[in-house]
């Protein structure tokens, strides 16, 4: 298993750029930024050094505004292709794998349309970078356009490119009423990125992430954890040898 830590959530006692320091001591294989544009690209190849970073997100916009990205976002295609090669450019300078690609906050038809035709331009521009997108729950993220894995599929089935994924967080499976076997048995060839928690809270991640997990016997991507550490993050990590042992 390549077990990434997200460095938005976990080790937020340090600044940003000491996080993949002690990702490295703590035993994780790589990481993940969710948004990593506020640090020059310089500044993070620095900060990695040898550690692989797994995953980017496209830039969200005014978070506190609520913005969520812009990829179905109808009249925001401008917006969707800055930020994306903004996105492609840190993916590029620190050899990240993946882009998860926002959808941002919308619905109906139109924003369908207009997030297959993002995805088509974006998928022709990123060259060696994989892209994904991922069902958010909208409980905790009210009005997101992507809130389902059916509807997911269809978008992909309906943009017929193969450089562009399925990202599936348990966190969201779970608060979307769904069972990750089920999840797995349906969409498990198109899921290139997963992202782990604890089923209570959203912390640590336990004995439903592991059990969850050990289906995963085809599964050769990376598992992220992003998660809320219930304390110090560096306290609180002796699920990576459970999870690794199971």
């Amino acid at each position: 298993m390549k077990l990434a830590a997200n460095l938005t959530l976990l080790f937020t006692e340090v600044p940003a750029l000491q996080r993949p320091a002690l990702a490295a001591q703590a035993g994780f294989d790589g990481v993940e930024v969710l948004f990593p544009y506020d640090h020059e690209i310089a500044d993070w190849q620095s900060a990695l050094g040898a550690m692989p970073l797994a995953l980017i997100n496209t830039p969200a916009g005014n978070w506190a505004a609520g913005e969520r990205g812009w990829a179905a976002v109808p009249g925001a295609e401008g917006l969707f292709r800055d930020g994306f090669r903004r996105a492609l450019d840190h993916a590029l300078g620190l050899r990240a794998g993946l882009i998860h690609v926002m959808s941002g906050i919308a619905s109906g038809p139109e924003a369908e349309t207009t997030l297959l035709r993002n995805l088509d331009w974006a998928a022709q521009q990123a060259g060696p970078v994989g892209l994904v997108i991922e069902p958010l729950n909208p409980v905790d993220m009210p009005g997101y356009f992507l809130n389902d894995f059916a509807q997911a599929a269809r978008i992909l089935a309906r943009l017929d490119q193969s450089s562009v994924g399925l990202q599936a967080d348990l966190w969201h499976v779970w608060r979307l009423g769904l069972r990750f076997a089920d999840v797995w048995e349906r969409y498990g060839p198109r899921i290139q990125h997963i992202q782990i928690a604890g089923k209570s809270g959203r912390h640590e991640p336990d004995a439903e992430t592991a059990a969850d997990l050990a289906i995963l016997d085809t599964y050769r991507g990376w598992v992220a954890a992003e998660y809320f550490p219930a304390g110090p993050t560096a306290e609180n990590l002796g699920w990576i040898d459970t999870l690794r042992a199971s």
